[in-house]
C-alpha cells in the first residue's frame, strides 16, 4: 500500500505537466533505480514492476542463499537463517526474492527520491518544450504580454510557455500593454541549462515574409513566391516577388485594390512603408525597380566588384536616396550591389573626402549616411533638411556649405 500511495501522490505531476502515464512510469523506474544504487550499491539484482494502468509499483530484491557466516556481499547474498525467516524451506544455492517496501529505504531516501522525480519530470517537460518550439523556428506565433521589463517583454502562450521578446527585436513604434496579444516569429530556441530560451522577433525580415504568407492567399498557395525581403524595422521595407504563372501580376496581387491587401501588414508593422517589387533575373532592370520611386536615366554595372553606378536627373536623386538614406540602402541590400548615385548633367563635382583637411571625418560620415558624398550633392540640399536628416548642428552644416562653395568659386 505504501508504494501505491506514493505512486498516486506522484500522479499529480501527470496532470500538472501534461506528461503521459507511460512516460511517468518510465521516469519513476529510472528514479527508483538511481535510489537503489545509492542505497545498496547496485540495482542489478532488483526487479521493478510497474503497472501503468493501476499506477502500482513493486520492488523485488533478488539474492542467493549462502551458508551462515559466508555472506560476502549483503546486497546479492543472504544467509540461510535469514532466508528461513522469509520461507523455512529455502536451501543453500537457491534464489530468494524479497519485496522492498518504501519504508525500508528510509525517510531521507524517499525525500531525495521525490526531489529527483520532480527534477526529472521538469527536465522531460523542458526537453519537450524545446523540441516543440525548435520545430516552430521561423514560424508566426501568438502570445500574450505577461510582464513588461525595460529591456524585454515576457510573453506567455496558451500553454503557459514563457517567450522572450528583447527590446531590439521589437519595432521602434511597438507599445504593448499587459494582457495584449502579440504576433511575431519564433526566431531562436536554445537550451540554457535545462531550461529552453524562446526568442520572438518582430524586426526580422522573415516576420514580414511570413505575414505575406498569412495575409495573401496566392503567396500561401505558392502561386506567388517571395524572393527576398529587406527591412529597416518600422521605417521602410522592400519585398521582391515573382510568379511562375504569367496570368498573375504578383505586385498587384500582393498590394490589392487601393492597397487593401497590404494595409493589414503595414498596420501590423507600425505603418512601415513597404515597396513590393517584381523580381527579375535582369540585373539592370532589378536595380531600376529596387530604386523606385526614382526614375533612372542609365546604369553601369560592375559584376566583379558588385557595384552599380546609377545616373539620374538632379530632381530624382533625393527620391533614389530616400529619407535618411533608407531607399538606396535597402535597394543595395535587395539586389546585393553597392549603388552609387550620380547626377545627370553635372560635370564638375568633388568627392567630399577631398575636403578631409577642412571637414572632420565624422561630419563627412554623417553626410555619407544619407547618401551625400560629393560637394554639389550637399550644396543642392536645404539646410533645415540636412539638420533634420543628420546628427549635425545647423552651424556645422552652414560651415561645411561655406567651405564647399569656396571650392567652386575659386
Amino acid at each position: 500500500m505504501e508504494n501505491i500511495a506514493l505512486i498516486e501522490s506522484f500522479s499529480e505531476f501527470k496532470d500538472d505537466k501534461l506528461i503521459d502515464r507511460v512516460m511517468l512510469m518510465a521516469i519513476l523506474e529510472e528514479v527508483f533505480r538511481s535510489t537503489l544504487k545509492k542505497r545498496f550499491g547496485s540495482d542489478d539484482n532488483f526487479d521493478i514492476i510497474i503497472n501503468p494502468d493501476k499506477g502500482d509499483l513493486e520492488i523485488w530484491r533478488n539474492r542467493v542463499v549462502v551458508a551462515d557466516g559466508e555472506v560476502e556481499d549483503e546486497n546479492s547474498e543472504i544467509s540461510l537463517s535469514e532466508a528461513h525467516k522469509i520461507e523455512p524451506d529455502f536451501e543453500v544455492g537457491e534464489d530468494v526474492s524479497q519485496e522492498v517496501k518504501l519504508i525500508d529505504l528510509g525517510r531521507r531516501s524517499i525525500l531525495a527520491l521525490r526531489q529527483n522525480l520532480i527534477s526529472k519530470i521538469h527536465e522531460h517537460d523542458n526537453t519537450n518544450i524545446y523540441k516543440q518550439f525548435k520545430d516552430l523556428e521561423g514560424e508566426l506565433y501568438n502570445a500574450e504580454v505577461h510582464h513588461i521589463r525595460h529591456r524585454a517583454i515576457i510573453l506567455l502562450d496558451d500553454e503557459g510557455n514563457e517567450i522572450i521578446m528583447p527590446k531590439e527585436k521589437q519595432i521602434p513604434s511597438d507599445f504593448f500593454r499587459k494582457g495584449e496579444s502579440v504576433r511575431g516569429i519564433i526566431e531562436s530556441v536554445e537550451l540554457k541549462g535545462n531550461k529552453p530560451s524562446i526568442i520572438m522577433s518582430r524586426t526580422s525580415p522573415l516576420f514580414l515574409e511570413k505575414l505575406f504568407e498569412s495575409e495573401i492567399p496566392e503567396v500561401f498557395d505558392g502561386l506567388i513566391t517571395v524572393k527576398k525581403v529587406v527591412r529597416i524595422p518600422g521605417e521602410k521595407a522592400k519585398v521582391a516577388v515573382d510568379s511562375y504563372d504569367d496570368r498573375i501580376d504578383p505586385v498587384g496581387a500582393c498590394v490589392g485594390m487601393k492597397g487593401s491587401r497590404i494595409h493589414g501588414i503595414v498596420r501590423e508593422l507600425g505603418n512601415e512603408n513597404i515597396d513590393v517589387i517584381n523580381y527579375t533575373a535582369n540585373l539592370q532592370l532589378f536595380i531600376t525597380r529596387a530604386l523606385s520611386p526614382a526614375k533612372i536615366t542609365s546604369i553601369k554595372i560592375n559584376e566583379e566588384n558588385k557595384t552599380a553606378e546609377v545616373m539620374l536627373k538632379p530632381e530624382e536623386v533625393s527620391k533614389a536616396i530616400g529619407r535618411g538614406g533608407h531607399n538606396i540602402r535597402l535597394a543595395g541590400q535587395l539586389t546585393g550591389y553597392e549603388i552609387d548615385v550620380y547626377r545627370e548633367g553635372v560635370e564638375e563635382d568633388v568627392e567630399l573626402s577631398e575636403f578631409s583637411d577642412e571637414v572632420e571625418a565624422w561630419v563627412i560620415a554623417e553626410f555619407s549616411k544619407i547618401g551625400l558624398d560629393t560637394a554639389k550633392s550637399i550644396l543642392e540640399q536645404d539646410v533645415e533638411d540636412l539638420v533634420r536628416r543628420t546628427d549635425l548642428e545647423e552651424e556645422t552644416v552652414l560651415d561645411v556649405m561655406r567651405i564647399l562653395r569656396e571650392e567652386f568659386e575659386q
